[in-house]
């Protein structure tokens, strides 16, 4: 029987909703939650009704929901969002809704939020435009779109799509950050403002962290070692840091303004 992206999806981050739970194992996760929200700052009012696309867990989400009127969490694994509203409720958050969901048909009327994001989403659905064009359809004139997720650097030697679906099987494609501010540009937006900066990531813990069978863990690393021994590039830009393999992502966060 064939097996849709979303089901892959599903079963993927429900086999990972106890580790976005547990501060010990998400810290690489959240390490930029910080810088991210500072990004988002300058957008945030006391008035606004939010909502996050493909929320996970709804770590963004909670971390703004005490500058904002309402934030909506949607996701499409049900496990994810039981693990955010237990956040929520240890947090005595009132103010968040979690609401099972598909980011490619949000289920909303045209013009019912003033701020719509979505944080590492792009790279994991399998109809990225669709995903932008819905944040838009359903942003009011002159609403914020923030996009974070992964991006593929301009000129990056390898497919690093391959490694990371080796990894997680869910995983979709790594867009450049100039292919998101198209989709940004085609579903009616102004992208205003951009930040991207390097992530160096320890390999082992990311793979820990996703549950990647022994087999599929052993060839990735494998591979980044041959490419730091001079073998054909991976796109995961491998390095070793005090002994360590490592590897490197790319993060955009990119602000829009609705149409």
């Amino acid at each position: 029987m064939t097996v849709t992206h979303d089901e892959k999806v599903v079963r993927e981050f429900s086999k990972q909703a106890a580790g976005f739970a547990d501060p010990s194992r998400n810290g690489a996760f959240t390490r930029h939650l910080d810088r991210l929200v500072r990004f988002v700052e300058p957008e945030l009012d006391l008035e606004d009704v939010v909502l996050e696309v493909a929320a996970g867990t709804g770590i963004v989400s909670r971390a703004i929901a005490r500058r904002v009127r309402h934030v909506t969490a949607l996701d499409l694994t049900p496990a994810m969002l039981a693990e955010g509203k237990r956040g929520a409720d240890r947090d005595g958050l009132t103010n968040v809704t979690f609401t099972h969901g598909d980011a490619t048909a949000l289920p909303y009327l045209d013009r019912s939020f003033t701020l719509v994001m979505t944080r590492f989403s792009l790279h994991q659905t399998a109809d990225p435009a669709a995903v932008v064009a819905e944040m838009a359809r359903v942003s009011r004139p002159g609403a914020a779109l923030v996009v974070a997720d992964l991006v593929r650097p301009e000129g990056a030697e390898g497919d690093p799509d391959r490694i990371e679906r080796l990894r997680d099987p869910s995983h979709g494609t790594v867009l450049t950050e100039a292919r998101i501010a198209d989709l940004v540009a085609a579903a009616g937006a102004e992208v205003k403002r951009t930040e991207t900066f390097d992530h160096v990531r320890p390999l082992d813990p990311w793979l820990e962290f996703s549950g990647t069978p022994a087999e599929a863990a052993a060839q990735i690393r494998r591979e980044l070692e041959e490419e730091l021994a001079g073998g054909p590039a991976t796109g995961m830009r491998p390095s070793v840091m005090d002994g360590v393999l490592h590897f490197t992502h790319t993060l955009l966060f990119q602000q829009a303004i609705a149409g």
